[in-house]
């Protein structure tokens, strides 16, 4: 057994619900055995009512969520280049020792991903995408709004994710990782909802001050309920 969120978009703060169930892990590299894990999790959550599910992945059973995929999804920027969302993401980390390592939006994603500089110059300081800085916090803000800035430029993809309540990304474990292509894509849709969307494409500083003020009511009402933030433990 084993357990993956599922992202629901919402009509309003905090945008989206994160929802974990236990399901039917199926081991194996195959996509055979991906794709059984992914039917599995999606029982799961249509047992308690989530459905439609897209799983958005290389490894999905749907065209749909494979061209959806960080690695497939292409992103235009204002200088004229175009390039995956995991190009643009791993190209523009900041570490501390090393980066932007700007070459990498040149390359394959899985080249991109790969690469060994990523994991030998330091933790992430920052984020570069071309002459642009961009904040490490909030944590997930800067992966978001690429990919929602690439769905933005293809209308087509995401009239479709409307038919959909629910995103899972078979291989996101929330253990091991921050960024959700299958919760940016939740996200996405909540922005949509909520009549945001044009707004945040064309001015990234407000999408910045909505998801922080959302990050920060949501940390203030796990105080009130008396949750702990672990980092927060000496």
């Amino acid at each position: 057994m084993a357990k993956r969120p599922i992202f629901i978009p919402l009509d309003d703060y905090p945008y989206v619900e994160e929802r974990e169930f236990e399901f039917e892990w199926f081991p194996g590299f195959a996509i055979t055995q991906a794709q059984k894990s992914i039917r599995s999790l999606h029982r799961a959550a249509e047992k308690n009512g989530i459905a439609p599910i897209l799983e958005i992945s290389s490894k999905s059973p749907l065209s749909l969520g494979v061209n959806l995929s960080a690695f497939n999804l292409m992103v235009e920027f204002s200088t004229g280049h175009s390039m995956s969302v995991e190009c643009a993401f791993q190209g523009s980390k900041v570490f501390e020792f090393g980066g932007p390592y700007q070459e990498l939006y040149k390359v394959s994603s899985r080249e991109a991903k790969k690469d060994d500089r990523l994991r030998i110059s330091g933790g992430v300081i920052g984020f570069q995408l071309f002459d642009e800085i961009f904040p490490t916090e909030p944590k997930t803000a800067f992966y978001d709004w690429l990919y929602i800035k690439a769905l933005s430029q293809n209308p087509a993809y995401g009239k479709m994710l409307l038919n959909f309540n629910g995103f899972s990304d078979i291989a996101f474990n929330p253990k091991k990782s921050i960024n959700c292509q299958a919760k940016a894509a939740a996200l996405f849709v909540s922005f949509i909802k909520n009549d945001f969307i044009e707004d945040i494409i064309n001015d990234r500083e407000s999408y910045f001050t909505l998801i922080d003020i959302a990050q920060n009511r949501k940390a203030k009402k796990e105080k009130q309920l008396g949750f702990l933030n672990p980092d927060d433990i000496t």
